[in-house]
């Protein structure tokens, strides 16, 4: 049973908070976090990244970035990242976690997985696109699980 599930991105302000709070609202019994490999710390999670979350219903206002570390690696269960990249850079800092590391975008693409891009600092149609990517994705995992 994954009890305890890390979401990972880049800057841990766009996607890895979004997907965390898609995840705590379909699996309230678990404990879901979020970090990030290059995480702009304390920083809240990105207005327009924000706005889409909200209109879902999702609550985002207390997120503060933070950054990646081999405990955090070491304690979770499962670790959900957006590239194949990302994957190997949790692997470098802890090599025994590749097993438990996957992609959130696994079930995406009828099952083929896919990475999920990073809209920093791009158009609000990227963000939306993302958006319905990682809800897509956090719900596939969340009736996998």
């Amino acid at each position: 049973m994954f009890e305890r599930i890390l979401v990972v991105c880049t800057g841990n302000i766009c996607r890895s908070p979004v997907a965390e709070a898609f995840l705590r609202q379909r699996l309230p019994e678990r404990r879901i976090s979020s970090a990030g490999l290059g995480a702009l710390e304390g920083k809240p999670v990105s207005p327009l990244a924000r706005q889409l979350a909200e209109a879902d219903g999702l609550d985002v206002n207390h997120h503060q970035a933070r950054q990646l570390t081999v405990a955090m690696i070491q304690e979770a269960d499962l670790i959900l990242v957006m590239t194949e990249r990302q994957r190997r850079a949790v692997g470098q800092q802890a090599p025994q976690a590749l097993g438990k590391t996957l992609l959130l975008g696994r079930w995406l693409d009828s099952g083929k997985g896919q990475n999920i891009p990073d809209p920093y600092r791009k158009s609000t149609e990227v963000f939306e696109h993302i958006h319905m990517l990682l809800k897509d994705a956090s719900l596939a995992w969340a009736e996998k699980l």
